[in-house]
């Protein structure tokens, strides 16, 4: 087999290959200041206030500009009015004040001003989608870490624009997270920022609509907001309250009582884990431990006591197998409901503790179909237990705190036998009518 020459191939000598224009322009030096200067070019000819005019010359200048390439510029221009230098300083290049940013807005901020501002970003995010990703991701992130090297005013301002931004969906909660850092929650200055955020955020939306956003967002915990020293949950819906915002109060103490639910549900869950307990020890320990142990959290979280009755009821049903056949599963409520009664006493020492108990069960009864036949009884267990089921281990003590409730079930359950026999009276008669009619 004879061997084949190698064909020369052939050369494009003194011929210029033409890059694109794309990647011209991705190996092009980084250069925000110039960006910023031909920006300012096409902003500074509009007249303060003029909103839609600078929504127009933002168009006529993405035509030119990369927008894309330089979008953290760009956010820096619009939140804060010029360049910043790693640090959060100005950067220091004799350049002017951006002709359109918050910063324009009126002293002190108010939401309807700001609005127009984040009305014109809005139009150019949508406008030019690429925008939005830059915004959440890593302008505003990066922007909140240097707040606190600003004055209260931009602060205010800011905060403010992030709460319309935020409502308006064009940015999730997310970038908050970066103001739990620790220079940051110092002296409050978190906590303040939040605050104005939710404040605005809810001029146009419902605390439902801010909760799901906060959930979304990563935002669980709002304690983190403040120093470590003082994440008080008890201080923190003061502030709430004193701050105008009395929704996002309420809202942080149904969040802690849920909170404080599955502390109740993990403690008697902890206490049935252990099969080696006989019954005398899961008195001693019902008694000893688990009610000073919810006392304990009762004091440390801001929930009011007829809340946290229904709770600790809630919890003590978590715990219940409800795998169990259904035969035997009311039995095993009912067993259940007569065990943890001491529990349940010791926080129904008022009429109102009381009632929330009983309401507690009612509910429970009503959700869980299969209770339903069994609302009397449990009732009745809690008066058996007061009467001949208690432990000797505190039992002087415990009876005489329940004695309030027991009294109040046994007058129910008198008034219910005294229904039940008139209406049984009443039938007895109807018939003997019916009979002499015959």
């Amino acid at each position: 087999m004879s061997q084949q020459s190698t064909a020369s191939k052939p050369s494009l000598t003194g011929v210029k290959i033409k890059a694109r224009k794309g990647a011209v322009r991705a190996q092009a030096k980084h250069n925000p200041a110039i960006f910023r200067d031909q920006l300012y070019q096409h902003l500074e000819s509009v007249p303060e206030g003029d909103f839609d005019g600078y929504y127009n010359n933002f168009v006529q200048a993405g035509s030119s500009l990369e927008f894309l390439k330089y979008a953290d510029a760009f956010y820096e221009i619009f939140f804060v009015g010029g360049l910043l230098q790693p640090g959060g300083s100005y950067l220091q290049d004799n350049a002017s004040t951006a002709p359109f940013s918050i910063l324009k807005a009126k002293d002190p901020a108010e939401v309807d001003d700001l609005r127009n501002y984040i009305e014109v970003l809005n139009k150019l995010i949508r406008r030019y989608k690429y925008l939005q990703r830059p915004l959440e991701k890593s302008s505003l992130p990066n922007l909140i870490q240097y707040c606190n090297r600003w004055p209260v005013e931009l602060r205010n301002k800011f905060a403010i624009a992030m709460g319309l931004l935020m409502s308006q969906n064009l940015s999730s909660m997310e970038p908050l997270l970066n103001l739990t850092k620790d220079h940051l929650v110092k002296d409050n200055l978190a906590l303040d920022v939040i605050t104005v955020v939710f404040r605005t955020y809810l001029v146009g939306q419902t605390m439902d609509h801010l909760s799901s956003s906060l959930r979304k967002g990563g935002v669980k915990d709002l304690l983190l907001f403040l120093p470590s020293n003082k994440r008080d949950p008890k201080a923190l819906e003061e502030h709430f309250k004193k701050a105008g915002v009395p929704v996002v109060a309420e809202w942080f103490i149904r969040k802690q009582s849920a909170a404080a639910r599955e502390s109740v549900v993990k403690t008697l869950k902890e206490l049935r884990e252990d099969e080696n307990r006989t019954n005398d020890e899961v008195g001693v320990l019902a008694s000893l431990t688990i009610i000073d142990a919810l006392k304990a959290s009762l004091e440390d979280q801001p929930i009011p006591a007829v809340d946290f009755v229904s709770c600790i009821w809630q919890g003590l049903m978590a715990v219940i197998d409800w795998n169990t056949r259904a035969d035997q599963l009311e039995a095993l409520v009912l067993r259940e409901v007569d065990k943890y009664a001491p529990i349940l006493e010791s926080f129904c020492e008022s009429a109102k503790t009381q009632v929330a108990l009983i309401n507690a069960v009612q509910v429970f009864c009503y959700e869980e179909t299969r209770m339903l036949k069994t609302f009397p009884q449990m009732l009745k267990a809690i008066i058996y237990w007061h009467q001949k089921g208690s432990k000797p281990q505190g039992k002087q003590h415990f009876l005489k705190a329940t004695e309030g409730l027991v009294k109040f079930l046994e007058a129910q359950e008198d008034e219910s036998e005294d229904e039940s026999e008139d209406e049984s009276k009443d039938k007895n008669e109807d018939n003997d009518k019916d009979g002499d009619e015959d």
